[in-house]
């Protein structure tokens, strides 16, 4: 049984992959600061609290563990934050980072599976965002994803570790099981806080801007459900076993939907007439207009294609999510 070490396991994505590489029958250990992340949401699996920035926290943990592969989630990914603080960005994205890469190279393991981001391509210059696309991040946390990468690529070339990095667009919904979903403090994901304003737990939803060149003057964004994130990631360790050196993967489903439009598909999950308050408010530095995904590459040489790619159904998970008493953000 191969043994897994998940960086950031206790977060939104992470605590996916953990269930999928769990239910595949992997043998797993969280490593997570739990500053974003929360200690309920890995189950039984082990988890060993700790922070990248710690080497000899690292150290310990590869020390204790034979692990076969590493999946790598633990990040500040805040746009607005970024351009405010990018000194921490870039120390805890950077840093880290490089801290878990040279602790990997002591333990002797090469496989790498990198959370990446769309943020690194900045404002598209084509309908769809392929791999080869031109990259001029817009914001600090974008660069610091960008700047990973061009690590990994390095580290390949000169140690020999193998990596897949997917570039995934917008994460949204929840596990449906309805135990698991996306709760961020403070939140600043769109979906989750559209549903908090219909729920009445968050007053004032703010939508950054109405004045882009787009069809109602929102920002349009690729969503894709957070298992078929998931599921792509779990392909990477087959992948990595036949493919030396470093991959890059753009993961969505192919589809935009205005920030307006999120919020009528919303209305429309939650029914009877709902309507959900929101005021427009000042674009955000370093928010592109538009960002879909062109992800060809995934389909055909992992063989993945998203399972849940209507925006109502991603919405309805979250929802379903949210209004559980025992799993959602307030319970009591």
């Amino acid at each position: 049984m191969a043994k897994i070490l998940v960086c950031g396991g206790a977060g939104y994505i992470g605590s996916h992959m953990v269930r999928q590489l769990v239910q595949n029958n992997y043998d797993v250990v969280v490593f997570d600061n739990l500053s974003q992340g929360n200690a309920d949401a890995v189950g039984d699996v082990p988890l060993v609290q700790g922070d990248l920035l710690n080497r000899d926290a690292l150290d310990a943990v590869f020390a204790e563990h034979d692990f076969d592969a590493v999946y790598h989630f633990a990040a500040l990914i805040a746009v607005g934050e970024s351009v405010a603080a990018p000194d921490i960005y870039y120390r805890n994205n950077v840093t880290g980072t490089l801290n878990l890469l040279d602790a990997m190279r002591v333990a002797r393991v090469d496989k790498f599976v990198f959370s990446s981001t769309a943020a690194i391509f900045g404002n598209p210059q084509a309908e769809l965002i392929d791999e080869g696309h031109p990259k001029v991040p817009l914001n600090p946390y974008g660069r610091s994803k960008l700047m990973i990468e061009q690590v990994l690529a390095d580290y390949g070339h000169a140690f020999g570790i193998r990596s897949v990095f997917f570039r995934y667009f917008n994460a949204a919904g929840a596990h449906t099981s309805g135990e698991i979903g996306e709760a961020h403090d403070p939140e600043t994901h769109l979906v989750p806080n559209v549903l908090l304003a219909a729920m009445g737990e968050r007053d004032g939803l703010e939508i950054f801007g109405d004045d882009y060149d787009t069809r109602d003057g929102t920002n349009i964004r690729d969503y894709i459900h957070i298992d078929d994130i998931a599921s792509a990631h779990l392909t990477a360790l087959d992948y990595m076993e036949k493919n030396p050196g470093t991959h890059a993967f753009n993961l969505g489903n192919g589809n935009g939907f205005s920030n307006k439009e999120v919020i009528n598909a919303a209305e429309k999950v939650i029914g009877k007439n709902h309507k959900i308050p929101y005021r427009i408010a000042p674009r955000r530095a370093g928010d592109a207009a538009v960002l879909v995904a062109d992800s060809r590459r995934a389909r055909e040489e992992l063989g993945w294609s998203p399972q849940t790619p209507d925006i109502e159904t991603i919405i309805e998970t979250a929802w379903n999510w949210h209004r559980a008493p025992k799993f959602g953000p307030f319970a009591k």
